[in-house]
């Protein structure tokens, strides 16, 4: 694919939604990174189900900590991974309060250096609170640019650079929420939906299919 056929795609996106945002549901730069680290392996309205019931009583790195191990376990128990979740978000709340005043770090050094925070999880942080050009690469952003040949990797930190190298900046903050929509809705793993699909016609799947 090339970038006058990428460009097209994405100023597609940007007609059919040009604010795009996470699913998850936040009222702090706390609360997004705990519901990023909770959402591993579980869906964001599974999260959301669960940190409604958390926020409530427990929003910031101290009421975390206030918490508790096994209260939190309780509170997080129908998530996957629950275990290493609560161990990974209490000793995350301790460096945030002894080592940067209950703030978040706003380096992706600093971010992967905290239990819990992986590539993409940082990221999707620097992106959506700090608005820094970079790109999350999850399995739905994975997933579609592999499928539709947007760019194509076999990792994805090899995705994540190709995009980093092809996408305008004015799309860059974007991207992901975009792609991450259109996986969890459209293009999903088992059955995508590719005769309602707005890029069909620049998709290499899509073509595929129809010969």
């Amino acid at each position: 694919m090339n970038n006058v056929i990428r460009r097209l795609i994405l100023q597609e996106f940007e007609i059919y939604c040009e604010k795009p945002a996470t699913e998850l549901r936040y009222s702090s730069d706390f609360e997004l990174l705990i519901s990023v680290i909770l959402s591993a392996q579980v869906t964001d309205k599974q999260v959301n189900i669960v940190t409604k019931k958390l926020f409530k009583i427990a929003s910031t790195p101290m009421q975390i900590l206030n918490l508790g191990y096994f209260k939190l376990k309780l509170l997080i128990k129908s998530l996957g991974l629950y275990n290493k979740k609560t161990l990974y978000i209490i000793n995350l709340c301790k460096i945030l309060q002894n080592k940067y005043k209950g703030k978040i770090p706003r380096t992706q050094k600093t971010l992967l250096s905290l239990p819990g925070v992986g590539k993409k999880t940082a990221n999707i942080i620097l992106n959506t609170i700090f608005y820094k050009n970079y790109i999350a690469v999850d399995r739905h952003v994975f997933r579609v640019c592999n499928r539709t040949g947007f760019v194509t990797g076999c990792s994805t930190d090899v995705i994540e650079k190709k995009l980093m190298h092809h996408v305008p900046i004015k799309y860059i903050l974007r991207i992901h929420n975009w792609f991450v929509l259109h996986g969890r809705y459209i293009c999903k793993a088992r059955k995508p939906k590719c005769h309602v699909c707005i890029i069909n016609k620049w998709c290499k799947y899509f073509k595929n299919i129809k010969c």
